[in-house]
């Protein structure tokens, strides 16, 4: 079964189990340029990265901090007001292209975890890649095809890392190193062990959940938000199923309201060279 399929069996299910409570408002993804007069994202929302009630700025590039050393990162150190943004996959093109719209409309920074596999990649490769060449998109190795790195041979784990690597560089023009994030959150010492040898030196994780990865309700999402929209944490997301796209105003409001500040890792660490 591949997992496309799979995801959509997985959502089913889900649908299944949430009963009578509200899941897809309409069949279309939203935008804040896109959603009706008179709701949250028409009275507050931003409408330019440059506007006067755009989110927070990134931190200078003077802030910026040392790799935590050993392990995978989950949170980022210290305090402070920062909030990382991270979105898997890319099983759906519309959530994908709502997404990079919601960054151009607000000025938001994200790091997406891609899935070369995946046609939302070159859909909105036209879109998307003016925001990857100034940094506002950040790029991350998510494997080519989403296996559980745990249960292949190494020769797999390294043709996933190796063939998404290569798929973003020819595609938009940039590397993902040193940022991977394994699939369901498997790896252990042999995983790491290849994807090191690769350049892929950091294990990506999280701290916070959108818990979207299949097919759950607008509301559930936002309760997410509202529990992990924090200081400093690393915050997954998945680009995958449209409710997410119709509570974009909510997921803004939470983080103007925190006075925090969206940015992608490359704003946070020191590169390694």
């Amino acid at each position: 079964m591949n997992r496309r399929r799979f995801l959509g069996s997985l959502a089913a299910a889900t649908v299944a189990s949430v009963g009578a409570a509200r899941l897809i408002v309409d069949p279309q993804p939203r935008t804040f340029a896109q959603v009706p007069a008179g709701t949250a994202a028409a009275t507050s929302g931003p409408t330019a990265p440059g506007s006067a009630s755009a989110l927070l700025p990134p931190p200078p590039l003077s802030a910026r901090i040392p790799l935590p050393g050993g392990g995978a990162l989950m949170k980022i150190p210290g305090d402070g007001d920062l909030l990382a943004l991270t979105l898997d996959d890319g099983v759906n093109s519309d959530v994908v292209r709502a997404y990079t719209q919601l960054a151009k409309d607000t000025g938001m920074r994200m790091t997406f975890f891609v899935n070369g596999i995946y046609n939302s990649w070159t859909d909105n490769l036209p879109t998307l890649r003016p925001l990857v060449e100034s940094g506002q998109i950040q790029l991350g190795n998510h494997t080519w095809s989403h296996p559980d790195l745990t249960s292949v041979p190494q020769s797999k784990v390294e043709e996933e890392l190796k063939r998404n690597d290569e798929f973003l560089k020819k595609t938009y023009g940039v590397g993902a190193k040193p940022y991977y994030r394994p699939p369901y959150a498997k790896r252990n010492a042999t995983v790491d062990s290849v994807a090191a040898y690769l350049g892929y030196t950091v294990p990506t994780l999280w701290s916070g959940s959108l818990s979207d990865s299949t097919l759950i309700t607008e509301e559930y999402i936002v309760k997410m938000a509202d529990e992990y929209f924090t200081p400093q944490n690393i915050v997954i997301g998945h680009l995958n199923h449209l409710p997410v796209t119709h509570v974009y105003p909510q997921l803004v409001d939470t983080i103007r309201e925190r006075n925090l500040r969206t940015c992608t890792l490359n704003d946070i660490f020191l590169r390694t060279p």
